[in-house]
């Protein structure tokens, strides 16, 4: 039976931030904030949540702003936007800084993150960054960003298969059917559109940000992963970060090796 984290809510900038969290103030190792990725929830993370406490974190998960049951920015969001739910989170559990953690668009935002709040800021985690191309940027604007604007609500459920199908592809049998499911849920949990996660990671410049991030930082990612090059990439752009490479895995790494991911993070945080 799944163990279910703690739950808990306060007020940012756009309305009220949804958090779910394992451990306490008490830990050892102090807090860690993860990020999600795009389109998904703080959900993403059910499965290290309790492996990083046992570690000696307090790890705390996120709703970004429009997913999960956290309020949206108004408008059409940008990664600038969602990194300024951290600090209230931070503030509502006593804390004065963090380690700040986040998986592909979440990566990006914890590059924000970094760069906006720096003295709130331990050290930041990019699990799995992309900088991307001009080029890249146009292909997927011409793209995958208008098949995106399709998936949305129909009379014949048509949104949710092509979703299922996607990960289910994505995950070539690594995860469990349920799961699977639950990626989908999350997909449509939130209060914005489905396409504003994808749209603003890939006009997030990303190349650019990398340069004025001024914090200790980590380049997590796995061999499997879509975008293991542009971690690469990344890692060109900023020789003085810490690299670690999970061997396999892919898009879903927390679910496929969780505790190989923990102890990942774990390490790296141990040396600071």
């Amino acid at each position: 039976m799944k163990r279910w984290s703690r739950r808990g809510y306060t007020d940012g900038p756009y309305g009220q931030i949804h958090y779910r969290h394992e451990g306490a103030v008490t830990q050892t190792r102090g807090a860690i904030v993860l990020l999600h990725q795009a389109p998904m929830t703080s959900a993403q993370y059910d499965n290290v949540l309790r492996p990083l406490a046992a570690h000696g974190f307090h790890a705390i998960a996120i709703d970004m702003p429009g997913f999960g049951m956290s309020d949206p920015v108004p408008g059409v969001p940008r990664v600038e936007d969602w990194a300024a739910v951290v600090v209230p989170v931070l503030d509502a559990l006593g804390y004065p800084d963090a380690v700040v953690l986040g998986h592909h668009t979440g990566a990006m935002v914890a590059t924000e993150v970094g760069i906006q709040f720096p003295d709130r800021v331990r050290a930041v985690i990019l699990n799995g960054p992309m900088p991307v191309s001009e080029e890249e940027r146009a292909e997927f604007m011409e793209g995958l960003h208008q098949t995106e604007r399709t998936i949305t609500a129909t009379d014949d459920g048509t949104q949710f298969n092509m979703v299922h199908a996607a990960r289910t592809g994505l995950a070539e049998g690594t995860v469990a059917p349920a799961r699977i499911s639950e990626y989908v849920v999350q997909a449509f949990e939130g209060q914005g559109a489905y396409w504003h996660g994808h749209h603003a990671a890939f006009l997030y410049r990303q190349d650019e940000t990398l340069g004025r991030l001024e914090r200790p930082a980590l380049i997590l990612t796995n061999t499997g992963d879509v975008i293991y090059e542009h971690a690469l990439a990344a890692h060109a752009i900023r020789p003085d970060f810490a690299f670690t490479a999970l061997e396999g895995g892919g898009v879903d790494v927390v679910d496929q090796m969780p505790e190989h991911w923990a102890e990942a993070v774990t390490r790296y945080v141990s040396g600071l």
